[in-house]
């Protein structure tokens, strides 16, 4: 680990190799995702148990025995301990509080001449929730994926999550038991998208699917996306952090390894114009990771994805930092928020020394799932309104139509639409 700066003459092509870092290689994975997607839509259940099998390792004896039994949710639930089940519900009812606050509401205007235009908006009638497994379990992903759903009024919530060897995190069965889930299926990676794009015998087909993954679940969200819609197509976690001198330097280094534990491919990324900053941080980082229970993760993150950028001043930082639009920024600085006007370009941002990442991942309110990549130049984090869809409503009165219905027919004339023309001159008669 070493700073880089901005005065170099080799920045600029270590910068662009940065801006790169979220860039998957779906076409290594897509002819497999492939297989799996159109085995589902042939075979239904009989290839969900096989991909079973194959990738988690367990057989189910039927399709029922994919289905998430509801009085194990409930167990879960009573079995936790107290300061445990109050955690979970001080992070549901506050993330409960902050999705109620981004509900869009229908809206009409009526025009003096009788004409009413207006928007309706509706839940999509099922949605599916992709809750990832494999090296660690997100009871936390849970929350953030269905409580939106709940708020929108979406009626039927499915829930796919990988279940290796037919084992589930208890805390995750809590959570499916608190959030009142009672389609829930031991189903993961591309075949659990596929299930819910296509639905099986067993699982139901949805309207929309949310929620991390993989490559593969990624690839496999890209796929199905038109027969079904996604919330977006997220890659590796990361984190960028916009510090000054008065940071402090073993905090920005837990806050830059709090993502570097989540994944090898994570990025953690430093800007600032302070050399002594970077230099202390990257020290406190080395003799920190020892501390880490997944310290071999972390370490090859934050060796070979990790970055420690030196800048001119406080602005240059701020401009680098809308290139990379990270999935999470830090804002670490005397005055954080005279720099909140500049920022363009985040999935999340968390002002001041006293707002670490985490308190966003858990319990904060506003979403986790979050654009990664880049993708946070034009993808917003998962919100209620990803669960509904919008409907333009138009009445026209007949005062209204002899207004703009002669333009109206003067615009289809001139596409050579005749019969669009003739709608509207008969009616003008």
């Amino acid at each position: 680990m070493h700073c880089i700066y901005t005065h170099e003459s080799t920045f600029d092509k270590q910068f662009q190799a940065l801006l790169g870092r979220g860039k998957m290689d779906m076409r290594t994975v897509t002819p497999v995702v492939q297989t799996i997607i159109e085995e589902i839509q042939t075979r239904g259940d009989e290839a969900l148990g096989e991909h079973i099998a194959r990738f988690d390792k367990w057989q189910p004896s039927a399709p029922s025995h994919m289905r998430i039994d509801t009085n194990a949710m409930k167990e879960a639930y009573e079995a936790l301990e107290a300061p445990l089940k109050s955690a979970l519900h001080v992070a549901y009812e506050r993330i409960r509080t902050y999705h109620q606050k981004q509900l869009p509401k229908s809206w009409m205007t009526y025009e003096e001449n009788g004409t009413v235009l207006g928007q309706k908006v509706t839940a999509v009638d099922r949605a599916g929730l992709y809750i990832p497994g494999g090296k660690a379990a997100y009871p936390s992903s849970l929350l953030m994926n269905a409580i939106p759903a709940l708020v929108a009024g979406v009626k039927e919530i499915v829930v796919c999550t990988p279940a290796p060897h037919n084992e589930l995190n208890h805390l995750l069965l809590a959570a499916l038991h608190l959030c009142g889930i009672t389609h829930a299926y031991k189903v993961g990676g591309a075949s659990a998208i596929a299930a819910m794009a296509y639905g099986t015998g067993t699982i139901p087909k949805v309207d929309v699917i949310t929620g991390p993954g993989n490559i593969f679940v990624a690839t496999a969200k890209k796929m199905v996306y038109g027969d079904v819609n996604i919330d977006m197509i997220a890659g590796p976690s990361e984190i960028g952090i916009l510090a000054d001198s008065t940071a402090n330097p073993r905090l920005v280094a837990i806050d830059l390894l709090s993502q570097a534990e989540h994944d090898e491919m994570a990025s953690s990324i430093l800007i600032t114009p302070d050399e002594a900053l970077a230099k202390a941080v990257i020290k406190e980082i080395e003799a920190y990771l020892p501390r880490l229970s997944r310290e071999t993760i972390a370490r090859e993150s934050i060796h070979k994805r990790g970055a420690f950028i030196v800048t001119r001043d406080m602005d240059e930082a701020v401009a680098l930092m809308n290139e990379i639009a990270p999935e999470h920024l830090e804002v670490m600085t005397l005055n954080p928020f005279d720099l909140l006007p500049k920022i363009r370009h985040a999935g999340a941002i968390f002002m001041g020394h006293h707002t670490p990442e985490p308190i966003g991942d858990y319990i904060a309110g506003p979403n986790h799932t979050l654009p990664t990549g880049g993708t946070a130049r034009f993808y917003s984090p998962l919100n209620v309104e990803n669960f509904m869809k919008k409907s333009s409503i138009i009445s026209m009165s007949k005062a209204g139509l002899d207004a703009i219905g002669p333009s109206c027919a003067l615009l289809a004339n001139c596409e050579g639409l005749t019969a669009h023309e003739a709608s509207l001159r008969e009616r003008l008669k």
